[in-house]
């Protein structure tokens, strides 16, 4: 354990593994050490160079790929895996089943629901006008439904309803809502077709 950090208030579940170099509980800026706990369920793998901040709680069966950083105060459900290299930042929901790929960037005040799934690379925004005034009183993270599949590359900007069972093409923009069970593609992202119309998913 000399190459791990936990600091205090960290809550652990059983047969929890943490690989080499991570840090579990760190105090966000303003925070002392052990101020907020920090709680993560049984049978998690927090694989190497991965930090957690403090504040979190997070459900059983939990992954991350390597260096990882979890900002603070997330609510995070039961067998959620983020990725490699990705980056979750503070105040975020995310529900149970949720699959986050490597390189994945999720900003504050985002919410993902239930078995969503963010393929690699995927950009959430959440400033409308960034470094414009009062930026930060006006974050706004999208919503991601239950079910929707965000394909690679795509880049979903601030604020925005993507609906359950959709899935956004790789590499799309998308600029606007997006209703349940469609299909968008391309920059700005315009629908396609139902996901019900593609054989393979067939509800």
């Amino acid at each position: 354990m000399e190459n791990i950090k936990i600091y205090n208030n960290v809550k652990l579940g059983k047969n929890v593994i943490i690989e080499d170099y991570c840090i579990i509980g760190k105090p966000p800026m303003n925070f002392s050490d052990g101020e907020l706990e920090t709680i993560i369920g049984d049978n998690a793998i927090i694989r190497s160079h991965t930090i957690i901040y403090a504040g979190n709680i997070i459900g059983y069966n939990f992954q991350t790929g390597h260096h990882v950083v979890i900002r603070e105060n997330n609510k995070i459900g039961n067998q959620v895996s983020i990725g490699t290299l990705s980056c979750i930042e503070h105040h975020i929901i995310i529900e149970d089943e949720v699959r986050c790929h490597s390189q994945v960037f999720i900003p504050e005040f985002t919410i993902i629901k239930k078995n969503a799934w963010i393929g690699p690379n995927v950009v959430i925004t959440n400033a409308k006008y960034p470094q414009s005034k009062n930026v930060k009183k006006n974050l706004k993270g999208a919503i991601i439904e239950q079910n929707a599949i965000i394909g690679a590359n795509v880049t979903i900007l601030p604020g925005l309803l993507i609906g359950k069972h959709t899935l956004i093409g790789c590499g799309s923009v998308v600029t606007n809502d997006v209703d349940d069970f469609n299909v968008v593609v391309g920059n700005p992202a315009k629908n396609i077709k139902k996901i019900t119309d593609i054989e393979e998913y067939k509800l």
